[in-house]
């Protein structure tokens, strides 16, 4: 694997002057589409363990995808009047969403995971089953996370443009068809590949230099796990060490040398792959050829995109709340 740009030597994000309150009441946003169970089932489940251990909370049900932002919003200035936390219940989708209205609000923030891949959660040691994840908060300290920035928008997981969100908005068609499981998202993937013909001509930008860039897909990746089982944990370490984030870019191939890149991905060997480059940074400005506008997304999310594209480490981390070690689930 080709390593372009040189790494920055910028620090990690500014720690916060205080720890934020993490007893108050629990103001938690739970996505009624997300995770196997009904919403019903894991409100109920979670307002047991809470009402159990005698903290107070409360609910705010997403039906509609459209009013998470301004329900999330309207969950955090209560956490701010009365000492709360924010908590999210979906997948990395939902967490995104509420993370956004989190980050900079001095509140700290609990996470339910009840997605599909939940890459957030288990890289922090957060339990998947929903009453377990729930127990966890209720002794759990805050650990400052990186988030990253695209623009405006918030990533906890991954941002990117090209082929992986044409990969992500074919995965949701197949899903509604066939069912949200892991073997629907693979094989959805696999025929995005094939597919796929379009080469984006990037200019990327950084304090190392300018570089031009023909790829089917620029991918910017904020977690270790997701790194990891593709073989790329090499070029996420290198990102950690200086503070920063880590992007992959593609040579432009055809259809069968991308499956076999997707092979390898899935066998965990993507890091010795030739077509592939990473670079660490902690701020670079893209620049897509002739267009004021590109689709793009961040952990999960399909959205159309203003150019040009800044990608970058937040200033300030989000205060995740992470289960005692005795609490945490195997990263796996």
């Amino acid at each position: 694997m080709e390593k372009i740009l040189s790494p920055e030597s910028s620090g990690a994000p500014a720690a916060s002057a205080a720890s934020p309150p993490t007893s108050g009441p629990l103001f938690i946003v739970i996505n009624a589409g997300s995770g196997v169970a009904s919403a019903e089932e894991r409100t109920q489940a979670i307002a047991k363990v809470l009402n159990d251990a005698g903290r107070a909370h409360q609910f705010f049900l997403i039906t509609d995808p459209s009013t998470i932002c301004d329900i999330a919003k309207q969950a955090v200035r209560l956490a701010q009047q009365q000492r709360g936390v924010v908590v999210a219940s979906g997948g990395d989708g939902t967490i995104n969403a509420v993370a956004q209205a989190v980050l900079g609000s001095g509140c700290a923030f609990g996470v339910l995971p009840t997605g599909t891949f939940n890459y957030f959660g288990r890289v922090h040691g957060i339990p998947q089953d929903c009453e377990a994840a729930t127990l966890g908060l209720l002794t759990a300290h805050v650990h400052e996370v990186q988030a990253g920035l695209v623009n405006e928008r918030i990533f906890l997981v991954n941002a990117s443009v090209g082929l992986y969100p044409q990969l992500l908005e074919d995965r949701e068609t197949f899903k509604h068809r066939f069912g949200r499981n892991r073997f629907v998202a693979m094989a959805a993937g696999l025929i995005t590949l094939v597919r796929n013909r379009r080469q984006l001509r990037l200019t990327i930008e950084s304090s190392a230099g300018s570089a031009l860039v023909r790829t089917p897909t620029l991918f910017v990746g904020n977690n270790r796990l997701q790194f990891e089982q593709v073989g790329l944990e090499d070029a996420h370490r290198v990102a950690v060490d200086h503070g920063g984030l880590a992007a992959i870019v593609v040579r432009p191939i055809g259809a069968l040398a991308m499956l076999y890149l997707a092979l390898r991905g899935a066998l965990g060997s993507l890091g010795s792959a030739e077509n592939v480059r990473s670079f660490a940074f902690k701020r670079i400005t893209v620049m897509p050829y002739r267009t004021s506008r590109i689709k793009g997304a961040t952990d999960g999310e399909v959205n159309w995109m203003r150019t040009p594209l800044t990608f970058q480490v937040a200033a300030q981390p989000l205060h995740l709340l992470v289960p005692p070690v005795e609490l945490q689930a195997d990263v796996a």
